[in-house]
């Protein structure tokens, strides 16, 4: 173990260490929760990185999700055509790529995902799935049923994982309704992965199989940081249960894909919806706060190019150095976690993609910080989960309100432990699972 995988190992408990001190109530806080949530986090990476069958099944994974991508492809270039074809790429009749343009070259993939998953709901496959997820995180952290529904589903969806626990939303106590915010805001929806994956391919080969493997660490790293953050102190109505999905099944699969894809049209419109009213917004904070950093750079020579994600940067540098990353890639690494946190990891992994394109940061960061950055924990994101769980329990809306930036803090502790527990795994040894 080299210095840098000591630091990640020390920083999952500097990250525990946080939660605690912020606990609403300290002497509640249910420790068998936190052991098991964090062995599971252990054993499963261990599991990815170093098991000769967890290092086969992680390429497979790889593989089908690149493959995916390619079908996706297909569709996008018809639609599209030249548009669709992106940059060091010819299209199937010779084009050239016209450059990098994300909305006819990523965001589209989207919706073909949504409507895959709406085909594996449909058949069953995903209930299956998320079942067997549900019931190990019931039994071994005793967490409420519902919750540990909710959470399962969060590791492949985002905000539709709460239909899957709609009956019970009314009657759940405080503590849970913040661990389903937090784990949807520690996870990422496979509908976006590829999104992720189109930014980071080039640079990162194996990224699709890091992103699945990251999603599916920070579903227990988010029931830990949520029950350190908002203890139980009630008694959930389905503690140690196993509940059933709340799903309504299509008349067939042809109505599946037909909504999957109207629903995957509403998640890309979103997106770019977000993306257009989030940045500019920040350009036009940044420019306020340039005018004030240029009033002050004569005293604080620093504050000559001050901004939001030089601010949040500096707040992420402890947190970025105990996750492991090497000293001289910190505020690199620093600054896409504080730019995740006011416009979307989307922005944050194509500016990784070209830090690793450009040699900006060294393998280790770079892998790090795509563990770290894979989550919804943005401000964003805390809106539209508190805007969607409140339209099916409108009597909750202020219980949700006043959870809401303690549970994007959970999900922001719980990414960066994430981020840590690969930093703490990853050495040469395992380098086949990084071949950039």
């Amino acid at each position: 173990m080299n210095i840098h995988n000591f630091v990640s190992f020390l920083g999952i408990f500097f990250l525990l260490a946080i939660a605690w001190l912020f606990s609403r109530k300290r002497d509640s806080v249910n420790w068998r929760v936190v052991v098991w949530g964090v062995g599971l986090q252990l054993l499963c990476a261990g599991g990815i990185f170093y098991l000769p069958v967890g290092v086969q099944v992680f390429k497979g994974i790889n593989s089908a999700v690149i493959r995916l991508l390619s079908f996706a492809y297909e569709g996008m270039y018809f639609v599209f055509g030249p548009l669709a074809v992106p940059p060091g790429v010819e299209g199937p009749l010779g084009e050239k790529s016209l450059g990098f343009i994300l909305v006819f070259q990523a965001l589209p993939a989207v919706i073909f995902f949504s409507a895959l998953m709406a085909i594996l709901y449909q058949v069953g496959v995903m209930q299956h799935i998320v079942g067997v997820f549900a019931k190990i995180f019931t039994r071994l952290m005793k967490i409420s049923g519902a919750e540990s529904l909710c959470a399962s589903s969060n590791i492949v969806v985002g905000i539709e994982s709460v239909f899957t626990i709609r009956p019970y939303i009314e009657e759940m106590t405080s503590s849970e309704l913040c661990t389903v915010m937090t784990v949807g805001m520690a996870t990422i929806a496979s509908t976006v992965m590829a999104i992720y994956v189109s930014f980071l391919y080039p640079q990162f080969p194996t990224i699709a199989g890091h992103l699945v493997s990251a999603s599916l660490l920070s579903a227990p790293a988010g029931i830990v940081m949520a029950k350190l953050l908002c203890p139980e102190t009630q008694i959930p109505k389905t503690l140690g249960k196993a509940v059933q999905i709340h799903y309504q099944k299509s008349s067939g699969w042809i109505e599946a894909v037909i909504k999957g894809s109207f629903e995957g049209v509403k998640l890309l419109v979103g997106i770019v919806a977000l993306l257009l009213s989030f940045l500019a917004l920040l350009a036009m904070a940044n420019w306020f706060l340039s005018l004030i950093g240029g009033w002050i750079s004569p005293v604080i020579p620093q504050a000559s190019d001050l901004s939001l994600q030089k601010i949040l940067s500096y707040l992420f540098y402890p947190f970025t150095f105990f996750m492991g990353v090497p000293w001289q890639d910190i505020p690199e690494v620093a600054r896409l976690l504080g730019e995740r946190t006011i416009v979307t990891e989307l922005v944050s992994y194509q500016h990784l993609g070209q830090y690793l394109s450009h040699g900006t940061i060294q393998i280790r960061s770079g892998v790090i910080a795509a563990y770290a950055l894979c989550g919804f924990a943005h401000i964003a994101s805390l809106a539209i989960f508190i805007g969607g769980i409140s339209s099916l329990a409108p009597s909750r809306v202020r219980d949700l309100g006043s959870l809401g930036f303690r549970s994007l803090f959970a999900a922001t502790l719980a990414c960066l432990m994430t981020g840590a527990v690969a930093g703490f795994y990853m050495s040469p040894s395992s380098t086949r699972l990084f071949s950039f």
